[in-house]
């Protein structure tokens, strides 16, 4: 057998369809698009979930609850072994998201920082780090504190807003005030 005998398996390449090529084709005359109206015409695509005129499902269906997603603290995230795994850290120093920024390991400001504790490969944190962030977990916090280094916790925008220190033992808002129900709030 030479190379110019072998040949595909019949029927595993299906031919493209070509749309609007005479009766012949089976697919000539409108196209598989029907008669007339929009739908027929180029360049027509018809809205998202879109039925037809029929009362759409997401219109039909009831509305109810409330979702608080918008609101989401949203971080960057930067683990303990990519900080030391990075040459700009393997000797220790102070870690922000300024020096983050500078050593490529963070992308910008737009979002809070947070401190992971994985270590990666390295089963201990064999360097001295200082640590500012906006949130930093607590196994990351035993990590550093241990091999001699320190973390400052600065809070989100929320936490500030709330009165918490995350940097204290007790991380509980202090200027929340009691709301006030709506029964009760009448004048007596």
């Amino acid at each position: 057998m030479m190379i110019h005998d072998i040949t595909t398996l019949a029927g595993k390449y299906k031919s493209r369809k070509r749309i609007g090529r005479g009766h012949g084709s089976g697919q000539g005359q409108q196209a598989g698009r029907g008669h007339k109206g929009s739908g027929s015409r180029s360049g027509y695509s018809a809205p998202a979930a879109f039925e037809g005129g029929q009362m759409p499902y997401f219109r039909r269906m009831p509305k109810f609850g409330f979702t608080n997603a918008q609101f989401k603290t949203r971080f960057f995230i930067v683990n303990l072994g990519d900080i030391m795994a990075h040459p700009d850290f393997t000797k220790g120093g102070t870690i922000n998201a300024e020096t983050l920024i500078k050593s490529g390991l963070l992308r910008d400001t737009s979002r809070d920082l947070k401190i992971l504790g994985d270590l990666g490969e390295a089963g201990k944190l064999g360097i001295k780090l200082d640590i500012t962030a906006s949130r930093v977990t607590d196994s990351a916090r035993k990590h550093v504190l241990e091999a001699g280094g320190s973390v400052n916790e600065t809070g989100t925008r929320r936490d500030m807003v709330r009165g918490i220190d995350r940097n204290s033992e007790d991380r509980s808002p202090k200027n929340l005030t009691k709301k006030l129900r709506r029964g009760n709030s009448k004048k007596k």
